[in-house]
């Protein structure tokens, strides 16, 4: 088994740790057993089960129609596969913003019944920095999130790079800043001009977390199904193919097909006497 940040399980304290000795941090989604098991036993630190899920795994054109029920079922599945990373679990779509006492029993949800180690929500409002701290207070860690946020696609105007200009840039700088000081543990920083996320994380004094923000950042995350290449279609400028099992997949159930109709498989050697 490879463990990039050492023997053990990785804690929100070691995380910062790596912050200081300017180890990079790895970060993976997941949504199953299978897959959180491959990725944990690979040596990744955090593995966030993401309300992506609602792409990639359940079909849905955005993350808005994903439920705490959908996380928490996925959640599960995740934490029985993550032996030593961080396990971290998105708060869907409404399950935060609409009263601090919801979101705090939301939170407490999401760590009870998944047993992950963490939350993580989007955006860095004031509104949304009162509802960090109450689930700070209430012994609930939280990963925030600034950028482009997906939950809120609607209102940015789509899937683009965020921060482009000064204003833009000092609004995500500020809310950065106000998401540390709510008590946040760590930040992704999600679609940011490279300048602009390394000016943030020189600024933090907790990890940042890059997706399409440059290499700056404190370390970096993607969505499995799209480094791998599960998710054939996604194809942003950020993102790195590791793998192609899109590829692979379809040819293995091409050649499993023609070995059934042609009578092939099973065989002698794959039957039983």
């Amino acid at each position: 088994m490879s463990t990039g940040s050492g023997s053990g399980r990785t804690t929100i304290r070691r995380l910062l740790e790596m912050k200081e000795r300017g180890e990079k941090i790895v970060a993976l989604t997941a949504y199953d057993y299978l897959f959180a098991r491959l990725v944990d036993e690979s040596g990744v630190d955090v593995v966030l089960v993401g309300d992506s899920l609602g792409q990639v795994v359940l079909g849905h054109e955005s993350t808005l129609p994903v439920t705490i029920q959908d996380m928490i079922h996925h959640g599960r599945a995740a934490r029985r596969g993550v032996k030593n990373a961080l396990l971290v679990v998105d708060m869907p779509f409404l399950s935060f913003h609409v009263a601090p006492a919801e979101t705090v029993r939301n939170g407490g949800r999401l760590m009870a019944e998944t047993g992950a180690g963490a939350v993580k929500l989007e955006g860095g409002s004031a509104s949304t920095c009162e509802h960090v701290e109450r689930l700070v207070a209430a012994g609930i860690p939280v990963m925030g999130h600034v950028g482009l946020t997906p939950q809120s696609v609607h209102a940015l105007g789509g899937y683009r790079v965020q921060g482009r200009g000064a204003a833009e840039g000092d609004r995500i700088r500020r809310e950065a800043k106000a998401l540390e000081e709510a008590g946040c543990f760590s930040i992704v920083l999600e679609l940011l001009p490279a300048a602009l996320a390394a000016d943030i994380t020189a600024a933090a004094r907790v990890p940042t977390i890059g997706i399409g923000a440059g290499p700056a950042c404190d370390g970096q995350i993607l969505v499995l199904h799209d480094m791998l290449g599960l998710n054939e279609g996604f194809r942003p400028r950020f993102l790195r193919r590791f793998a192609e099992l899109g590829r692979e997949t379809r040819r293995g159930v091409e050649s499993y097909v023609s070995a059934v109709r042609s009578g092939e498989y099973p065989d002698p050697e794959h039957s039983h006497e």
